[in-house]
């Protein structure tokens, strides 16, 4: 009996040792965040003139509506956004099937802001946000955007807005707090 209840603490004691173990790394933010930059591939590493890399031929094609589902196309044409070639990232999210996608209407606001055209950005972003309202990322991007035309105040709404919707540490959430220098002043 005595074997068996120190078997049993063993295996308890050993059992909360290893989730307590993995609660540090879960709060530091190992967890996914999908709204993190992407990671670079060989869509920008590799190819040139707006080429995608195709995993499957293992080479760089020009990406076709045929060739490639919407999320592959929303893939590359975020890493083309954040590698700063933004034709290239407007002409890719154009050939995904679902145009009211609030990933691709997202991502047609931060590449048409980044290549100098806001109000239509402002327009894709706004367009994302009737589709999910609780999509943080276009809040932050929308955020960031309102920042550049001087309304803080609009922009601090956003950061309220994606906090009050769970997502105070996301990378989304860091980022536009980071645009407001840092502070906090909900």
């Amino acid at each position: 009996m005595v074997v068996a209840l120190k078997g049993s603490f063993t295996a308890v004691f050993a059992a909360g040792f290893l989730f307590a173990a993995g609660l540090p790394a879960f709060a530091a933010g190992t967890q996914t965040d999908d709204t993190a930059p992407p990671p670079k591939t060989e869509t920008t590493t590799k190819c040139t003139d707006g080429k995608v890399w195709d995993k499957d031929k293992k080479e760089c094609v020009a990406p076709k509506k045929s060739s490639f589902n919407d999320d592959q196309l929303f893939q590359a044409a975020r890493e083309f956004a954040y590698a700063g070639q933004y034709e290239n990232a407007i002409k890719v999210l154009h050939l995904a099937q679902n145009q009211d996608d609030p990933r691709i209407l997202n991502y047609l606001g931060y590449a048409n802001r980044k290549a100098g055209r806001m109000q239509l950005g402002m327009n894709y972003y706004h367009r994302a946000l009737q589709k999910d309202e609780n999509y943080i990322l276009a809040r932050s991007y929308m955020g960031q955007a309102l920042l550049q035309q001087g309304d803080e105040q609009a922009a601090r709404v956003q950061l309220v807005e994606i906090r009050d919707r769970g997502g105070e540490g996301t990378w989304a959430y860091r980022s536009l707090l980071q645009s407001l220098d840092g502070y906090r002043k909900y």
